[in-house]
């Protein structure tokens, strides 16, 4: 029997926000959307409901089922950007405090953690030195939200 391979969809547990941060996260992405909420009321546990959603064609599940788990920088989603724009895009959206920010990692309303990661990092790193990869590296260390243009610099020893 072949075993095909799964689509993996990461689950998001939060105390009552689910819908809204589904609502949230589908307006600040293309190719999202609700694609189902269930409301169950009168569990042994209490209420929840658990919404699928789309975000730019990968699927995830959210449940709102109480305060017992919190969000921390152990998980975090990374949003690949081809551009400036989208960087800012996504950084100005999704953080919670724009100024709060490192290494391109920020943190939404809901306590999730993101990485506004610029593609042309790898590509910048695949080709260079191993002086330029230090340049580069302390560059993206020293950084909060991402500037390409910076990190080019750093590459070109500028």
């Amino acid at each position: 029997m072949a075993i095909g391979v799964p689509r993996i969809t990461p689950h998001l547990w939060f105390d009552t926000q689910a819908v809204e941060a589904a609502e949230f996260y589908a307006s600040v992405f293309p190719n999202s959307r609700i694609d189902k909420i269930d409301r169950i009321r009168d569990t042994p546990s209490g209420d929840c409901d658990i919404v699928s959603f789309t975000l730019a064609d990968q699927p995830f599940m959210a449940i709102s089922a109480g305060p017992m788990f919190k969000f921390n920088e152990a998980i975090s989603l990374v949003v690949p950007c081809d551009t400036q724009e989208e960087i800012d895009h996504y950084w100005s959206r999704l953080a919670a405090d724009p100024a709060a920010g490192r290494c391109g990692w920020i943190k939404d309303r809901y306590g999730l953690s993101w990485q506004i990661w610029p593609k042309a990092i790898a590509q910048m790193m695949e080709g260079a030195d191993s002086t330029a990869k230090a340049r580069v590296t302390r560059a993206i260390m020293a950084s909060k939200k991402f500037e390409i243009v910076e990190l080019r610099r750093a590459l070109a020893g500028e």
